[in-house]
């Protein structure tokens, strides 16, 4: 009955009275209005001005699909470029995995990547073969705790399979050794069994200071030491990577070298960690992206580990950790060289507690 008129017929005319003027509708008298469906006077048919708040939300959900489609990008990006390393394998007598994640960090000396004129920049020295100048172990409990980072001093003196006694550090250094004989020594001293592996030699802990514009370290006293390529002075100071790589490296510093050489490795470590994980590197394109192709093109992971590891571990360390070092009992001269040997008792009372998840007893927390 709307549609066209039927064919021969008359007008037809309204039976009873007219109907009064439509609310909302035309005037008699006045101006036609627009016809149905003629999108009013915009000419746009079938148009409707969008509410303001529905809007807003297909814009925000079209920027979280591309943030997430970035995301996604980025991650599978990562983890195609990081350089894996077999690490970590059983052997008879390994550790029973346990509660929470372990990572074994080290810092090498490899100066892989760098020309010699940053060598001299840096101070490095023209040193081959392979070393290790800082170990750690960090522990990331199941639950809410606190991580804990424990200093390895390198010239710890620990039996290494197949080589007797030896310092730490000569379990990489080995002709036979590298990262798994040096793992599997950590993990039989410490009876912790050991996750993740990471490792950065000289070229890559300067490019992944420098990608997140420096760290700020609070040193504790002037140190002054051109092997190392510093002069610095007591007191908080933003440093750059080649600063920072001489601030952990100097062994002109405190009674037992060594020693106070961890205490400024994990205070250093922390501190990167902690401000690469911050809101304001990972939220800021101009850092982030940076940091995290110099992160790949800087370290070297176990095969076990990828990129959302990495992240987890950043993460980690965001969390205010606790740092210490493994309690030590004397440090005699054997065999020509000046070594650490643990206190054996609080050692293990130290590494328990981690292998167990379990909070760290507070006499047995080293500097």
């Amino acid at each position: 009955m709307y549609g066209k008129a039927r064919s021969g017929a008359g007008p037809v005319r309204p039976i009873g009275p007219s109907p009064g003027p439509v609310p909302g509708g035309p005037v008699p008298g006045g101006p036609a209005g627009p016809p149905p469906g003629s999108g009013g006077g915009f000419g746009l048919k079938g148009w409707r001005p969008k509410r303001p708040g529905r809007l807003a939300a297909r814009v925000l959900i079209g920027l979280l699909v591309v943030v997430l489609v970035l995301a996604v990008g980025g991650y599978f990006v990562i983890n195609s470029r990081l350089e894996r390393i077999d690490a970590l394998g059983d052997y008879e007598g390994r550790p029973a995995d346990g509660p929470g994640t372990n990572w074994l960090l080290v810092g090498s000396d490899s100066r892989a990547g760098l020309t010699a004129a940053q060598r001299r920049k840096l101070a490095t020295g023209k040193a081959v073969g392979r070393r290790t100048d800082t170990m750690m172990l960090l522990h990331i409990p199941e639950g809410d705790g606190r991580p804990t980072l424990v200093s390895l001093p390198r010239d710890s003196y620990v039996p290494i399979d197949g080589h007797g006694s030896d310092k730490l550090n000569a379990a990489y250094s080995f002709q036979d050794g590298g990262p798994k004989l040096l793992a599997k020594t950590v993990e039989k001293v410490t009876g912790v069994r050991i996750d993740h592996y990471m490792e950065i030699g000289f070229s890559g802990f300067v490019g992944i200071v420098d990608a997140i514009g420096g760290v700020e370290i609070d040193v504790k006293q002037d140190i002054k030491d051109p092997k190392a390529g510093i002069d610095l002075k007591k007191g908080r100071q933003v440093m750059d990577g080649a600063t920072a790589l001489g601030y952990v490296r100097t062994r002109a510093t405190g009674a037992i070298p060594d020693l106070d050489r961890t205490q400024r490795q994990r205070q250093f470590f922390s501190a990167v960690v902690k401000k690469a994980a911050s809101p304001g590197v990972l939220l800021n394109p101009f850092t982030s992206v940076p940091l995290a192709l110099s992160a790949t093109d800087s370290v070297a992971v176990g095969e076990e580990t990828g990129a959302f590891n990495l992240l987890s571990l950043g993460l980690a360390m965001g969390g205010n950790p606790i740092t210490t070092a493994v309690p030590v009992g004397s440090l005699p001269t054997i065999n020509g060289q000046a070594v650490v040997k643990w206190d054996r008792e609080k050692a293990l009372r130290l590494f328990n507690a981690l292998a167990e998840d379990k909070p760290v007893p507070k006499d047995v927390l080293g500097k």
